[in-house]
């Protein structure tokens, strides 16, 4: 039996069973930082608490840089050809479906699990550069786009360094949900408008 791509696999998935899947895989991450944590933090809550600060950083390292990323990110999807986007047609699957609330949802489950994972844990275990190459690398359905995955890579190593600078959680969370968040919108819109057309 041919094995199958993974477009032909995302087209036979339904929407609601990849959303699944990317839940259960973004809480699998969340139970790993919160397990790590007890082997390389101690005391493990007081360096957790230490991590997170509501603080005008928020704004200035989490909001603007945000900002800016997406601003790069629109730019490059007008200049640039559709195929330089296309991740195999699985950002589409989960979120063209999807009410602003369930993106909202989904994408802060997203920045959360994977910023207490890689910037929580890693960073705060192993460096930066460690967390940021590690970050880029799970998402592996990028290395074969170019444009997508120099994206997530510049992405994972500036979220990295806005952790660096601040020590603080909430900025890259901030920062990673916005993105994610204002994208996701865009390709549900962008799918509705398409389809009736």
């Amino acid at each position: 039996m041919d094995k199958m791509t993974q477009q032909e696999l995302i087209n036979r998935m339904s929407t609601k069973e990849i959303t699944k899947h990317l839940i259960i895989t973004q809480l699998l991450l969340l139970v790993t930082a919160v397990a790590a944590s007890v082997f390389l933090f101690n005391p493990t809550i007081s360096t957790w608490v230490s991590l997170v600060s509501l603080s005008p950083d928020i704004i200035w390292f989490g909001v603007f840089p945000a900002v800016v990323i997406l601003s790069i990110d629109f730019l490059l999807m007008t200049v640039l050809p559709e195929r330089f986007y296309d991740d195999g047609g699985i950002n589409q699957k989960v979120f063209q479906h999807q009410t602003i609330l369930h993106i909202f949802l989904l994408t802060l489950l997203i920045a959360v699990c994977e910023e207490v994972l890689f910037r929580g844990i890693i960073q705060t275990s192993f460096g930066y550069l460690a967390a940021s190459t590690l970050f880029a690398i799970i998402h592996f359905r990028y290395l074969r786009k170019i444009v997508l995955f120099i994206s997530v890579l510049f992405v994972s190593y500036f979220l990295g360094y806005m952790f660096e600078i601040t020590s603080n959680l909430l900025v890259t969370i901030t920062a990673h949900f916005l993105i994610d968040f204002i994208l996701g919108v865009w390709i549900s819109k962008r799918y509705r408008r398409l389809r009736y057309e």
